[in-house]
């Protein structure tokens, strides 16, 4: 089992950056592939973007393809999301998930593929 904790939101304005971080607790990080989601008020949780267990491969959404990157450190059990040229439609609470997998990321576009969830970081983006 994993415990995954967020941080690294706020507010920003258009056109900034953030970074998020998701840290996770246990001896098997490298086991997991791990994703990033995001959800704003009144609209269903969305796919950002994926990483698969040995980091080899990333996977985005269209929708932040270009502008975020997804990047882990396994050594200090953390992933993280790089948030280039924020939209004030980047604006959601974001989270972060975990599954144990040895698929490739563009597999981890679902949800409910994952076993584990952060409890969130809020991201403002402020025109």
């Amino acid at each position: 089992q994993v415990q995954l904790v967020e941080s690294g939101g706020g507010l920003v304005q258009a056109g900034g950056s953030l970074r998020l971080s998701c840290a996770a607790s246990g001896r098997t990080f490298s086991s997991y592939a791990m994703g990033w989601f995001r959800q704003a008020p009144g609209k269903e949780r969305e796919f950002v973007g994926s990483i698969s267990w040995s980091g080899v491969t990333a996977y985005y959404a269209d929708s932040v393809k270009g502008r975020f990157t997804i990047s882990r450190d396994n050594a200090k059990n953390t992933v993280y999301l790089q948030m280039l040229s924020l939209k004030p439609e980047d604006t959601a609470v974001y989270y972060c998930a975990a599954v144990v997998s040895r698929r490739t990321a563009n597999y981890l576009r679902d949800s409910v593929a994952y076993d584990y969830w952060g409890q969130g970081t809020q991201v403002t983006v402020s025109s």
